[in-house]
């Protein structure tokens, strides 16, 4: 039951002046809990009913007083305080998680509506650094939120693995590579031979001329040109698809800047049919300064293209496939000019679609080193941090357990995923600084603590010989009156809430920081109350609350991207 939605419908009933949709987006927590549970601002319907709010409230209150789900229901200086029923709400709380299970908190929203979100799109031929890790992420903590939430959705990585750098790669492999060497150890050698070429061309520019004419020629479909690119990108993306085997991360589709090369000409012609491009300098440029933006660069002097035309082409065969509702596309904060360039321009050849294309920006990650840089070598390793992650748990399960069955793979799952916590505990908007002392801390607000919650409630059941489905009948929820029981069954309520929110705001941190307060509450219930006790009511009606927990703790930690160990 979702009793945001049963106010709402039961105070439609008694207001006309708002729509059901209107009365449910004023529905609200109080920020104070002495208030209630659920609140009613009536200031929108003064003017209606030509009362002040405090009466409407009063009136209100009177209307809906007796409803059962309701405890008390107040009327406070305009605001109608609901405070629910606590045995009916704990009752239909822990009966839907239970009964649901993994379904809990799921809803279709989505209406199966198609949702693209675009994310990693890391670059061929370069590292996989921890500067990767936000979009990696985010995205696919998005992914899982809009799936859950009933939309169909499309996860694509656009590869980076197209334009003039690998005209640089194909000049700096002729002069200084060797094949074995590379096949060896193709990020690191491919990234040596790349700085190189950047040293060396800021001693002779004649480089970045043979580079642009080597780019040009695999834009022609050379075939030197297209045999090195094709053995640069597939020694990547074996190195690839090992990050993002650690990091559980899978895509739909692989297209990258490549696969829309031969769309771009069709782009090019309705840019110049409809007159939206125009020749400056001997480039073609779409004038977006009447938009208050410079001047968007679509192909350059030599006929070649670039991001923004190639981006144009992606967006209109995505729609012509996919046919999709939104666009989503994780990318950094610095690219921001770039995304809204280029859907100004989708709207100027007359696409409806254009604000159905969302740019989900973010800030940047650094190391407590100082900030990541590929072009110079400076540039740490995601691959690296992971295994140290791993490492490290190792270390401290051998310390503090072990004789723990599994623990290696114990250890993957909360090194990888004290990481990924980290990344996705931050509001994806803000700069942060990465710690890993910090993040494999089993204490505070990071992945561990939580795994390790889980994996107590796991331990609770199991000495109960409760790991199966609890009876719900057998279950005495007025034994559950305590305030720690109330507090973690009102977080369980806000699940779905949360869910909503994250996928709204584009925001995997809004499930983090719940399942993080979920946790804490969990944990302070266990420390009140002794659950293995001898009265059997108790027991059994404290297990559903440790079951229900573990339930929505498992799922939430899989929509932020971690697994949930059974043991830790």
């Amino acid at each position: 039951m979702d009793y945001k939605i049963a106010i709402a419908k039961l105070l439609s009933e008694h207001i006309e002046a708002l729509s059901y949709e209107e009365i449910l987006n004023l529905v609200e927590h109080p920020k104070n809990k002495d208030m209630g549970d659920f609140a009613f601002p009536c200031f929108k319907l003064a003017q209606a009913y030509r009362k002040a709010p405090v009466k409407i409230a009063e009136d209100l209150k009177l209307a809906l007083a007796s409803n059962e789900i309701f405890e008390n229901v107040t009327a406070v200086s305009g605001f109608l305080n609901f405070t629910l029923n606590q045995e009916h709400f704990i009752k239909t709380i822990l009966t839907e998680v239970l009964t649901q299970g993994a379904d809990y908190g799921k809803s279709t929203i989505g209406e199966q509506k198609k949702v693209i979100v675009e994310y990693s799109s890391v670059n061929i031929a370069k590292p996989f650094h921890m500067g990767h890790i936000r979009s990696t992420m985010i995205g696919e903590s998005l992914n899982r939120i809009y799936k859950f939430l009933g939309y169909d959705t499309v996860a694509i990585n656009h590869l980076g693995d197209y334009g003039t750098q690998f005209g640089k790669l194909i000049v700096a492999y002729k002069l200084w590579g060797n094949k074995e060497v590379i096949e060896a150890d193709p990020i690191n050698e491919l990234l040596k031979i790349y700085v190189r070429f950047h040293n060396e061309a800021e001693e002779k520019p004649e480089l970045d001329d043979e580079a642009r004419a080597w780019f040009t020629k695999l834009e022609n479909s050379d075939e030197e040109a297209v045999e090195l690119w094709t053995m640069f990108k597939e020694m990547s993306l074996k190195v690839f698809d090992r990050v993002y085997g650690l990091l559980g991360v899978t895509f739909d589709s692989y297209a990258g800047e490549s696969f829309y090369s031969d769309k771009m000409p069709g782009i090019l012609t309705e840019l110049r049919t409809k007159h939206i491009v125009q020749k400056s300098e001997g480039a073609e440029i779409v004038d977006l300064e009447p938009y208050g933006m410079p001047p968007a660069l679509i192909t350059k002097k030599d006929g070649s293209s670039l991001y923004m035309t190639r981006d144009l082409a992606a967006a209109k065969f995505r729609k012509d496939y996919y046919n999709f509702d939104k666009n989503i596309y994780v990318v950094g904060s610095a690219q921001k000019l770039h995304f809204q360039q280029w859907i100004k321009i989708i709207e100027l050849m007359g696409y409806a679609w254009h604000k159905d294309c969302i740019h989900v920006e973010f800030g940047m990650v650094s190391l407590e080193e100082g900030s990541l840089s590929t072009r110079k070598g400076q540039v740490v390793f995601l691959e690296d941090v992971l295994q140290k992650a791993i490492e490290q748990t190792q270390s401290i399960i051998n310390e503090k357990n072990p004789n723990l069955v599994g623990k290696e793979e114990v250890a993957r799952q909360v090194g990888v995923g004290a990481v990924v916590f980290q990344e996705l505990y931050t509001s994806r908007t803000k700069d942060y600084s990465f710690s890993l002392e910090k993040t494999l801390s089993f204490d505070g607000e990071t992945g561990p603590y939580v795994q390790y919650t889980h994996a107590r409630a796991c331990s609770v059941l199991r000495k109960a010989g409760s790991t199966e489905a609890i009876e719900i009948s057998k279950i005495d929820f007025s034994k559950l009156d305590d305030e720690a029981s109330k507090e973690v069954v009102r977080l369980l309520s806000k699940y779905n809430e949360s869910i909503v929110i994250a996928h709204r705001n584009y925001e995997p941190h809004t499930i983090a920081r719940f399942v993080v307060e979920l946790a804490q509450n969990f944990n302070r219930f266990y420390h009140d109350n002794p659950i293995l006790v001898d009265d059997e009511n108790v027991k059994t009606a404290r297990l559903a609350i440790v079951k229900a927990v573990k339930i929505v703790i498992e799922s939430a930690l899989h929509l932020v991207c971690l697994e949930a160990p059974e043991q830790m």
